[in-house]
């Protein structure tokens, strides 16, 4: 018995981490996308068929946490300490979280096991998409952001329909594992997923990959439909994002002196304006003052000259509070308005500001244009209250460091097909794109080790029109509402059976 028992385990164990490393390959930088559909499996398997039942959720808790062990710690260097040890709670978390869980469906004949899965999955991103360190990160549906003729649902579903679809192929087709497994190993009928006293094997089975086949085919025919009617001519703007490799934000750049950062800002401008740039998205807090204060008469004749709309982003940090700003100065050298960024990235240490809760949208000759702010990116709400309000292009000035220089414009390309508009994202080294409305990037740079960059592209408008801009994240609510029904109807259904038992 002890060496069935340890035997297992060690499957089990390699099934987990088997589970870990392919998530891990699904995600920038390896962009495997396709394992996503697929990676939660080997997981499922360990905990619910291989490992021993009184130890079975070390299979959740090693996949998921050995998975964020691998991106977050590398990410962060060891300069966070929570955001190092996050895996390690994360993985003690779900340890404690799913312990009864295949008790529970083994007792109800794995009637819930899908529904339960999925909802609880999506469930817990919804909920820690209000955590202000970590928003959308990790979200399982951005592993195909290079996917656009997939993605265009999304502009009616936002990520967490694409979450709930990936979700439930990982679930059903581990149904399936668990039906091959079960006629090679015959168990005892009431402990299989499908036993002979509901119907004989694969009633179950074929009711969940019917639903799974419609779902899949209805999202991808939709997608379909709509990508082929993205509009092949239309109002275009042509943009530039300027990416100056000053890394350092400049608050805190004793190296390289205000007029000098202007310096070159201002060149990179000028060489996009002579390929035509009509709007110049500058990065976050690339400057070290307010611009509607210093350095503005340079500022305004640099807009005039050039003939172009930029978009300057700024940090301030001095008695009266924080500020990470952006502002947009127009060719006839009017600033139209600012917007405070709304979720600083609190991780690395950044302060709340004291200037973010409004979004302000600027009608202009080209269009109607407003700001969002690096992380904020990583949050659905930013662009989509812009959406609402019409917006047809956002910029959005960044600042990255090397370790996460392949993620950022993955989930810009996300908002963009959410709210159907276009976004410029500018970094000051690492990482910057051109997205169109359709999720189709235009110009992309991702340089780990830093680099100049001024990336320049004729830019379709969006039109901001979605369901999703209107209706939020629907699913994400009903799925916060399908975990806290497990979450009470589990244990509660668990105690009437040892009620009934005695």
């Amino acid at each position: 018995m002890t060496t069935i028992f340890w035997r297992r385990t060690v499957i089990g164990l390699a099934l987990a981490v088997s589970s870990a490393a392919l998530l891990t390959l699904a995600f920038p930088p390896y962009n495997l996308g396709l394992l996503i559909w697929v990676g939660f499996i080997p997981m499922l398997a360990a905990q619910y068929r291989v490992l021993p039942k009184t130890i079975s959720s070390l299979a959740s808790a090693v996949a998921i946490g050995g998975w964020l062990g691998v991106l977050l710690v590398p990410m962060f260097g060891g300069k966070s300490f929570f955001m190092v040890t996050l895996p390690l709670l994360v993985g003690a978390l779900v340890l404690a979280v799913d312990k009864n869980k295949r008790a529970f469906h083994e007792h109800t004949g794995y009637r819930w096991f899908a529904l339960e899965g999925v909802l609880g999955w999506v469930g817990l991103e919804m909920l820690r998409s209000f955590v202000p360190a970590f928003g959308t990160w990790v979200f399982v549906g951005y592993p195909l952001w290079s996917q656009p003729w997939l993605l265009q649902p999304l502009s009616v579903f936002g990520i967490y329909g694409l979450d709930l679809l990936i979700m439930l192929a990982n679930y059903v087709l581990a149904l399936a594992v668990f039906a091959l497994f079960d006629r090679v190993t015959k168990p005892n009928p009431l402990g299989s997923p499908f036993p002979a006293r509901k119907g004989g094997w694969g009633v179950r089975l074929s009711a969940w990959l019917a639903v799974l086949g419609v779902l899949l085919a209805g999202w991808i025919g939709l997608s379909l439909a709509l990508y082929a009617n993205a509009p092949s001519a239309g109002s275009t703007v042509r943009v530039a994002a300027i990416q100056p490799n000053l890394p350092r934000a400049a608050h805190r750049d004793t190296q390289t002196p205000p007029g000098q950062r202007l310096a070159t800002l201002a060149a990179q401008t000028r060489a996009a304006a002579a390929q035509g740039a009509q709007i110049v998205v500058w990065p976050e807090m690339v400057l070290g003052f307010d611009p509607q204060v210093v350095y503005t008469q340079e500022l305004k004749a640099l807009a005039t000259e050039t003939r172009t709309y930029l978009v300057i982003g700024y940090v301030l940090d001095n008695e009266k509070g924080f500020r990470n700003e952006a502002t947009v100065l127009s060719p006839a050298g009017q600033f139209l308005g600012v917007y405070g960024k709304s979720h600083p990235f609190i991780a690395a240490g950044e302060p709340v500001g004291i200037s973010a809760g409004t979004y302000p949208v600027y009608d202009t000759p080209l269009g109607r244009l407003a700001t969002m702010i690096c992380f904020d990116a990583s949050f659905t709400d930013v662009a989509r209250t812009l959406g609402g309000q019409g917006v047809q292009l956002i910029a959005n000035p960044s600042l990255l460091g090397p370790p996460i220089a392949e993620l950022p414009h993955t989930q810009i390309i996300f908002r963009a097909i959410e709210n159907r508009t276009a976004i410029v994202m500018a970094d000051v080294a690492y990482n910057s794109a051109i997205v169109d409305p359709y999720g189709r990037i235009l110009e992309l740079t991702i340089t780990p080790q830093g680099a100049l960059a001024t990336l320049v592209a004729n830019l379709p408008l969006g039109s901001s029109n979605t369901l999703y801009s209107k209706l939020g994240d629907w699913l994400g609510w009903l799925s916060l509402a399908g975990l806290v029904f497990f979450t009470v109807f589990m244990p509660v259904t668990m105690r009437r059976a040892q009620e009934l038992s005695l």
